[in-house]
């Protein structure tokens, strides 16, 4: 089964709230690759070797958490970011990036999906009445040391 690149791409950023965000980055689509989308394959940075394995898993499209054209950033297409573009065109592999939007989003996010994994409940934003808060405050549910909540993340993660 697949899905039209622009009906997933409209989907995704309706659902994280693309448009109520001033990021670094472009959120959303940001390189292109084929019409239609039977395999994605996510990861937190775009990093050659994501794109390598998107390639050998033969996905359409490849979702980030960090993505390219940051703020800031050398703008020209040349080295690394060269070569991971030619390689997304060359597979006709689309590139799609959320950054704070998937920092705030209370269900996909990243930050309430990692407290899940840890077991720590999520008791509201650090920023108290701000539905875009992008970061969130939390408790376990008895009191541990330093070190065996180190140990328990390394466990986990």
């Amino acid at each position: 089964m697949s899905v039209s690149l622009s009906t997933l791409i409209a989907y995704t950023d309706e659902v994280l709230s693309v448009s109520k965000f001033k990021d670094y980055c472009p959120n959303g689509l940001q390189v292109e690759g084929g019409r239609e989308v039977s395999k994605l394959v996510s990861g937190v940075t775009a990093c050659q070797a994501l794109i390598d394995a998107a390639i050998d898993a033969e996905a359409d499209m490849i979702l980030v958490h960090h993505g390219y054209f940051w703020k800031g950033e050398a703008e020209p297409i040349i080295g690394l970011k060269r070569n991971r573009i030619k390689a997304l065109l060359e597979k006709d592999i689309s590139l799609v990036a959320y950054h704070l939007p998937l920092d705030a989003h209370p269900v996909w996010g990243n930050n309430v999906q990692l407290a899940a994994q840890l077991g720590i409940e999520i008791e509201g934003g650090m920023d108290p009445g701000n539905p875009l808060s992008i970061g969130n405050t939390g408790s376990i549910s008895r009191p541990v040391t330093a070190e065996s909540f180190a140990a328990h993340c390394a466990r986990v993660l």
